[in-house]
């Protein structure tokens, strides 16, 4: 499956509904499997820094093929991957909120969503992230 512009706008309708039901405006952004941007939406009063931080949620999920809260832990001080967040020209995030999109176990492109705590980003990827099981 390809990510096709029509399929990145319902994974960001799922994310929007889901932050709507929690009362928090976010960002949402969705890149293909290059971590080229396919689309990003920006709900009314959400944060302007969530622009930048959610394509690069998005982009991080494709580039390291883990959630961003999965890469967090690894990221700390005497963790593996310590110092990754200064890489490839600052785009590697390493707090929640990014998601691979998977298809057949292949990566198909990525979305983060940035606006709310950590949690809440999670809850409203988590979201999008469920139209591909259906």
């Amino acid at each position: 499956m390809r990510l096709t512009l029509d399929f990145a706008l319902d994974l960001i309708a799922a994310a929007q509904e889901k932050a709507r039901e929690i009362g928090v405006p976010m960002v949402i952004a969705v890149v293909d499997a290059g971590g080229n941007l396919v689309a990003q939406h920006r709900m009314d009063d959400a944060l302007l820094v969530s622009i930048d931080i959610s394509l690069k949620k998005a982009y991080t999920a494709v580039a390291v093929k883990l959630p961003t809260h999965e890469l967090a832990p690894l990221a700390q001080p005497g963790g593996a991957l310590f110092g990754i967040n200064t890489t490839d020209r600052g785009r590697i995030v390493v707090f929640g909120g990014g998601f691979p999109l998977k298809q057949n176990s292949a990566i198909i492109g990525g979305i983060g969503v940035s606006g709310g705590t950590v949690e809440q980003d999670i809850i409203c990827a988590t979201a999008a992230t469920a139209i591909l099981e259906k």
